[in-house]
């Protein structure tokens, strides 16, 4: 099916699901919502669109650094890949350089990838730290991730202080207690 094809597809679906829910999708507000929420999932999971190659663009230089490099606070949106409902959060992210540094708008261009797709947090956590080690061949990576999932929040449960956190280590984080003592101590700053 061509892209085209896919996108009136798509906003074919949405303007079933506003009848189904009993809506008039030729209601004033209505008339443009398919096409706008067929727009808006594309970019919302646009990461599938995307590959590590692209995303890192050559920006991998050699470099001397043996020490921690951290950034935290990078803002992640997804969709759970149960409900489609959104889940928004932080990730911090650390690794240890062998001989190459990645650019540093690359760490959070990596996050977006692997988030602008349907997720659960425990396999976007895994999947930022892999590409980071496999990418950089670092003597180790960290990642730890808090996010608020609508899905408890608007839902189920309803329970509108819950963060869930999850974290991924490996190489050195793993296998040194200081090194990723080091690295949890420096993403609480």
């Amino acid at each position: 099916m061509s892209q085209i094809n896919r996108k009136l597809k798509v906003e074919q679906d949405f303007k079933s699901i506003i009848e189904q829910i009993g809506e008039d999708p030729s209601r004033e507000g209505l008339i443009d919502t398919p096409k706008r929420a067929a727009k808006a999932l594309k970019f919302l999971t646009q990461g599938y669109e995307q590959d590590i190659d692209t995303v890192i663009n050559g920006a991998l230089f050699s470099s001397d650094c043996d020490s921690m490099v951290v950034v935290n606070n990078i803002e992640l949106y997804s969709l759970c890949e149960h409900h489609m409902l959104p889940f928004t959060g932080l990730c911090h992210i650390g690794y240890i350089p062998n001989g190459k540094v990645l650019g540093l708008s690359k760490l959070a261009r990596i996050v977006d990838m692997f988030a602008r797709r349907l997720q659960i947090q425990e396999n976007l956590t895994q999947e930022i730290a892999n590409a980071i080690m496999d990418v950089t061949g670092a003597k180790g990576v960290g990642v730890v991730m808090s996010a608020s999932h609508l899905c408890m929040r608007m839902r189920g449960v309803e329970k509108q202080n819950s963060q869930m956190k999850t974290s991924c280590m490996l190489g050195s984080f793993l296998k040194c207690k200081d090194t990723r003592a080091e690295f949890l101590t420096l993403i609480r700053d």
